[in-house]
């Protein structure tokens, strides 16, 4: 996800929604809050100007209640200014301009005391324009428009002097700085999203990889002990030394997965495709199904025997618990790698897949590869990846 000119003009001065997982609700609140804090002190500074104007039109008042109305009126304007940013970004991009519009009809008010000298107070109607972040060319043709309307009643007031271009270069540049300044803080908003986001992300993709590996790695080495477990029991009154020997094997074993459990959490395990095929071969054996595995493991690219690994894990230890087969063959390739066996063969819904498979699937698609299930030509169950 990348910030665009669309998304800052949709976006506004606004905090975008955060990732729960990523920040908490209260975190936000703060940013919001500050974020508000700042404006309403800013603000608060820039209502220095309105004096001038305050004080112009006060002058002009003749009686007691006219100068009362003027000085409500000044209120509400200053007031108006100061809600016009945080009520600008509750609304929905097309209506943003309408605290604008409205502070604009309300300098009016102030006319039959001041006249054409409204125009004084129309550099915050171009801030509440600038700060409403909608889209560039808007912005700046309502902020020129401004500026020559200021101009226009400047001169028909006052007519043309030096002077009269004072007011509308104050209004268009504090305006235009002003617009550029809530752009920033958009954009910075929208980025501080685009992190969150990417964090969540980063946080699920780990949670999956964990997951994947554990059900992988504890699916296949649990299957081991299990059939090794009870080899040990038959052999126990028959053999003892080698039901003995396969007791020691299966503590082995344990130890193995415990130590792979560890190394997987902390995101370093490895796998090789050369050392799956010798521990498929142990436990095929221990299953008592005759293995037909390849020797050599050259012919697969450097880059893929991590995930061919997998794939032999995963195919053979679902031979050991589902297929009830009694041979199983291991294929090698350079763009393939297949698993199959004489059982049962795949059952009536053969798309159906095990969390398993899933995860295997998940791991092949994102290397680029394709996985597929079906008969084998014994019979039985086949998986073949291409790679």
């Amino acid at each position: 996800m990348s910030a665009t000119r669309d998304d800052l003009d949709g976006t506004g001065w606004d905090i975008p929604p955060v990732p729960a997982s990523s920040t908490t609700p209260t975190a936000r609140e703060l940013l919001t809050a500050r974020a508000a804090r700042g404006w309403y002190v800013g603000g608060s500074i820039s209502l220095i100007w309105l004096f001038i104007v305050a004080t112009e039109a006060v002058a002009a008042a003749d009686t007691a209640v006219s100068s009362a109305v003027v000085i409500a009126l000044l209120v509400l304007f200053a007031a108006s200014f100061l809600m016009a940013i945080p009520v600008s970004r509750l609304l929905p991009p097309r209506l943003r301009l309408l605290p604008a519009a409205w502070l604009f009809l309300l300098s009016f008010t102030l006319f039959p005391w001041i006249g054409w000298d409204v125009r004084g107070v129309w550099s915050y109607v171009g801030v509440a324009i600038g700060m409403a972040v909608v889209r560039l060319r808007t912005t700046w043709t309502l902020l020129l428009v401004l500026g020559a309307t200021a101009l226009v009643t400047g001169v028909i007031s006052d007519g043309w002097t030096e002077g009269v271009l004072f007011l509308p270069a104050i209004i268009v540049s504090i305006s235009a700085m002003m617009a550029a300044f809530g752009r920033n803080i958009a954009a910075m908003n929208a980025l501080r999203a685009t992190r969150d986001q990417m964090a969540q992300m980063a946080v699920e993709r780990e949670r999956s990889r964990v997951a994947r590996d554990l059900h992988d790695i504890l699916g296949h080495s649990l299957t081991v002990i299990t059939v090794k477990t009870e080899l040990a029991g038959r052999l126990i009154d028959v053999d003892s030394a080698r039901a003995k020997a396969e007791v020691a094997e299966v503590e082995a074993l344990a130890r193995g997965a415990l130590a792979d459990v560890r190394a997987t959490v902390a995101g370093y395990r490895g796998i090789t495709v050369a050392g799956e095929l010798a521990a498929a071969r142990q436990a095929l054996d221990a299953a008592g199904i005759a293995a037909e595995l390849p020797t050599a493991t050259e012919n697969v690219p450097a880059e893929r025997r991590e995930l061919a690994g997998w794939i032999v894990r995963e195919g053979v230890t679902n031979v050991i618990r589902h297929a009830h087969a009694s041979r199983c063959r291991v294929r090698l390739s350079g763009r393939s790698v297949s698993i199959e066996d004489d059982g049962v063969g795949p059952a009536s819904g053969a798309g159906t897949a095990g969390s398993g498979l899933i995860g295997l699937r998940e791991r092949v698609e994102a290397a680029g590869g394709r996985l597929m299930l079906g008969r084998s030509e014994w019979g039985g169950f086949l998986l073949k990846v291409t790679l």
